[in-house]
């Protein structure tokens, strides 16, 4: 049995109704969980002593807006690593539209969580529930809208006018 399947094992075992899809592609493997689960998944992925996946690598969003049908516009991608295993390990989350567009924070758990969830929530609006200080990073307080989010428009807003007054012209048309 490989350290993957053994890592699978462990979480269909501890969180069966957590766990919707487990996927692997060129040796990496991706587990998809529920997005309400997972403080607990992160907690015990760093926690177990067979596991030990101590540093988060990584966190970015993805919006899957073209996906027609797919209720989850967005995901949100955990790359986490095992120092003493010499591993890695892809966590996924998939995220609903606006009016359930959040989920935990993991920057207690990983420090390096801390600006990487700002981040993803100054570029999709994806807020992360019990964040220490979730404030914009990239952008100006000011900025208005979410540019990674794909209904974003691709030519930005022009910069000369107040950003209020760009928006009310776009939404009436």
């Amino acid at each position: 049995m490989s350290r993957a399947d053994e890592v699978v094992n462990k979480l269909k075992e501890n969180f069966h109704d957590g766990i919707i899809k487990v996927e692997e592609f060129r040796g990496e493997v991706s587990v998809t969980v529920d997005k309400n689960k997972i403080r607990d998944i992160m907690l015990f992925l760093r926690d177990t002593d067979k596991l030990l996946y101590d540093m988060l690598t990584d966190l970015c969003g993805v919006d899957y807006q073209c996906n027609a049908g797919d209720a989850a516009r967005f995901e949100i991608v955990y790359l986490l690593r095992s120092s003493k295993f010499n591993d890695r390990l892809r966590i996924k989350a998939r995220v609903r539209e606006e009016e359930d567009c959040q989920l935990s924070t993991v920057s207690d758990i990983w420090r390096a969580a801390d600006w990487l969830e700002r981040e993803v929530y100054d570029m999709f609006g994806i807020k992360f529930n019990n964040h220490p200080d979730l404030r914009r990073i990239l952008l100006v307080d000011e900025f208005v809208g979410h540019p990674l989010r794909k209904d974003f428009p691709t030519e930005g807003y022009d910069f000369a006018e107040p950003f209020s007054v760009q928006l009310e012209e776009e939404l009436n048309g």
